[in-house]
């Protein structure tokens, strides 16, 4: 195939871009940042905005599939920027998408779009949209979701929705070193008891299952029109897996907490404090990410497995130990 893939320089759209490479397949990168480093992979770059409908016009120009990765995540910051982006965004892409003749559109969504705050326990894809958002990624994420699967088999374009969570592994810039920064500087709080479960998948198995999308959505397929959750199948302590996290970089487990009840209300009055003194920082707490350290959310994934054969390649414990040896040469 000639696939394009927007944010093919970012954390999980280089692992598909190498995938697709490493098979024999096109590609062409769409990201705002230079790509260079795609150059050695023989991919074909572009830097354009997702907002600009002549850069996703000539991105899209010549390719048969998108793999739409690229995105803004986050907590904290104005609806503009998220809608733009990821809204009106994936909006262009797929305008131009069908201008093109696309006939494959794969997107990557988030489980966060079905998180109304409350725990979820194995829950499939049939979990409804919330009517209340704790945040604007979520809900600008199920709104470009629901965009991409309504032109489902519209001028000739199959398109699906994936919705991994929490993707970790080796070259990660964002959760990881986040998450040792705070360590560091003495900022972590467990949320809760500490027994709530999340679901997590490894970077290489998430590109794995893009492309498995990818290759069984045909015509009449089941995966065409729909979303998969998709994970390593199995969740962990929340906690737990933090404090094996921050052993990786020698740092001590988190020993300190606060209740669910506290961090929510915490967090409500930072945001409201935040957004009358018009500050551009992010708090540091919100309700949503109280709610999402606290809670427990698991998806079972076996309409992946049954509709795509997904299967996580990598175990957690492989993953864990990659990911080591990748923070041991980086030191």
């Amino acid at each position: 195939m000639f696939a394009l893939v927007t944010g093919g320089n970012g954390f999980l759209g280089k692992y598909i871009v190498e995938q697709l490479r490493a098979r024999g397949d096109r590609v062409r990168s769409l990201s705002r940042r230079p790509a260079n480093d795609l150059h050695p992979l023989g991919v074909e770059t572009i830097q354009g905005d997702l907002r600009d409908q002549a850069a996703v016009d000539s991105a899209c120009r010549g390719v048969d599939t998108v793999f739409h990765v690229a995105g803004v995540a986050g907590i904290w910051g104005p609806w503009k920027h998220y809608y733009t982006i990821n809204v009106q965004g994936t909006i262009n892409l797929v305008t131009a998408a069908q201008r093109a003749h696309v006939r494959r559109f794969i997107y990557t969504s988030s489980p966060s779009v079905t998180f109304d705050g409350s725990d979820q326990l194995a829950i499939n894809e049939s979990a409804p949209y919330p009517t209340n958002w704790l945040c604007h990624y979520p809900h600008t994420k199920a709104l470009a979701e629901q965009h991409v699967l309504h032109v489902n088999d519209q001028r000739g374009m199959l398109t699906c929705a994936l919705r991994p969570h929490l993707i970790w592994g080796p070259r990660d810039e964002h959760l990881i070193p986040r998450l040792f920064e705070r360590a560091r500087r003495g900022r972590l709080r467990r949320i809760g008891d500490g027994t709530n479960q999340v679901d997590i998948i490894y970077v290489e198995n998430a590109a794995t299952a893009h492309l498995n999308a990818c290759d069984a959505m045909t015509p009449g397929s089941a995966v065409a029109g729909r979303a998969y959750f998709i994970s390593q199948g199995e969740p962990v302590l929340c906690w737990q897996w933090i404090d094996e996290l921050l052993s990786l970089a020698a740092l001590p487990p988190v020993n300190k907490s606060v209740s669910r009840r506290t961090a929510w209300h915490l967090g409500h009055l930072l945001e409201t404090t935040y957004r009358l003194c018009h500050l551009s920082a992010e708090p540091p707490m919100t309700r949503f990410l109280a709610a999402q350290l606290s809670t427990s959310h698991y998806f079972d994934i076996s309409t992946a497995c049954r509709d795509f054969g997904y299967r996580p390649l990598v175990s957690t414990a492989e993953g864990m130990e990659k990911l080591m040896k990748s923070l041991n040469r980086a030191q």
